[in-house]
């Protein structure tokens, strides 16, 4: 089958694109400009043109878009012209997915990791929206059996027609909004289908909604203030480990420190052990290394650890960055510097007091512009709202070797060479504090 995927830049498509590639159909895609998702894209081999025109569409047999791709784009229209079959990815999930017996992960928070992290357990196919550093991609292949690993997202429905065998759901906390026109009983409903159309379902039984779900559903139920017991912060290696006690199943190290790692990992057991000895489960968590942009250590010398992560929600931010702090005092750093770099103007306004508590504990803030993900600009007075902290308000940064120097006006403001700073945000920041041009 010959299939193109408009949008193939961004991680889930990409995914979807890699995944049908292995599975031996021709792939070829586009998008507005390159990255290194595209370039990587071209390594296995798959045609990749950028930007997106009608030239792209010549006799595919289906044509897949991302959700941004609005219906006048050109390869859209092209393909419509030709009578070829146009679907969006979430309508995309239903042929891809069909055949599979998927492990879907579902929240607002934690989906990266708790996929990444079932994948270190079981063995299949796997789609993460993040590349695992275990086999340093976002995407794995395994041909001899039908179990996909998948990070089933809310953000436009999709995780509905994920064809989930397991629904495995960390939290179902609201975000995403605009795709449900702000109303919160269509949000919650998503969940309910996507929860009832599995026949095994491991849940966080006290997530806020997720709890009145009780009566209803049949599940496995993770109670984390009582099932998850005797959680510590270890080094391992020099590298950062969480280690709990889950239900009557033992103790359980892995990798990433945090109570929230403690909750995925944890959900990810109990979804793994409706088929696996737990022994075995036990063994293979250790296998875990972390996802790329989460917690992710990108530079460490003996006076400084540099750390870069992917947080842009407040919930996010605020639980990696309790992490931080208790990482700090094991490697006896007594200074935090955070940088963050806001993401979307409507996200950032929406949640703007959230944020304001985020970094507490930190030596300095710097704030960096708002990465505008293509929304219009909007007025933030970050210097008033942040002013509780030692703020520096600046243009970028760059690295060189464990330097970080902090630019505004495209003079130096400071260099920061000491103690453990974290970058956070879902835009460039991430190129910006691993020193990629």
């Amino acid at each position: 089958m010959k299939i193109h995927f408009i949008g193939i830049g961004g991680i889930g498509i990409s995914g979807l694109a890699q995944y049908m590639h292995y599975k031996g159909h021709e792939v070829s895609g586009s998008d507005i400009s390159d990255t290194i998702i595209t370039k990587n894209l071209r390594d296995l081999g798959i045609k990749v043109t950028v930007p997106h025109n009608a030239s792209a569409i010549t006799d595919q047999d289906l044509v897949v878009h991302s959700a941004i791709i609005s219906p006048d784009n050109p390869e859209v229209v092209e393909a419509k012209a030709k009578g070829i079959e146009v679907l969006a990815r979430r309508e995309a999930l239903l042929q891809i997915l069909d055949t599979s017996k998927v492990y879907s992960v579902a929240g607002a928070h934690g989906k990266s990791t708790t996929t990444a992290i079932l994948t270190s357990i079981m063995s299949g196919s796997a789609i993460i929206g993040a590349e695992s550093k275990a086999f340093g991609s976002n995407v794995r292949y395994n041909p001899e059996t039908d179990v996909m690993l998948f990070e089933a997202d809310e953000s436009d429905g999709s995780f509905i027609n994920s064809n989930p065998h397991c629904a495995i759901v960390i939290n179902a906390e609201p975000e995403h909004m605009e795709y449900y026109d702000y109303n919160y009983e269509r949000f919650y409903d998503s969940y309910k289908t996507f929860i009832k159309s599995a026949p095994c379902r491991v849940l966080n039984a006290e997530d806020p909604f997720l709890s009145t779900l009780k009566e209803e559903i049949d599940a496995n139920w993770l109670y984390p203030s009582k099932d998850i017991t005797n959680i510590e912060f270890i080094l391992i290696n020099d590298e950062p480990h969480t280690r709990f006690t889950l239900k009557d199943l033992g103790d359980f190290d892995v990798w990433g420190f945090g109570k929230h790692i403690a909750l995925d990992a944890s959900l990810a057991i109990l979804a793994a052990n409706e088929s696996m000895d737990i022994e075995k489960i036990r063994k293979n968590l250790l296998s875990f290394k972390g996802i790329k942009k989460r917690f992710d250590i990108v530079g460490a010398e003996k006076g400084s650890v540099i750390i870069d992560d992917y947080g842009h929600h407040p919930t996010e931010i605020k639980a990696t960055f309790e992490s931080v702090k208790e990482y700090a005092l094991l490697k006896g750093f007594d200074k935090i510097t955070a940088i963050w770099q806001p993401h979307k103007y409507s996200r950032t306004i929406d949640n703007l007091e959230e944020f304001i508590k985020c970094f507490e504990g930190a030596a300095e803030l710097i704030i960096l512009p708002v990465w505008s993900a293509g929304e219009a600009s909007r007025d933030i007075d970050f210097k008033e709202k942040f002013k509780r902290y030692n703020l520096t308000m600046a243009d970028n940064i760059t690295r060189a070797n464990n330097t970080i120097t902090v630019i505004k006006d495209k003079e130096t403001l400071k260099t920061l060479d000491k103690g453990l700073i974290i970058g956070f945000g879902a835009g460039d920041i991430t190129y910006q504090i691993r020193g990629i041009a």
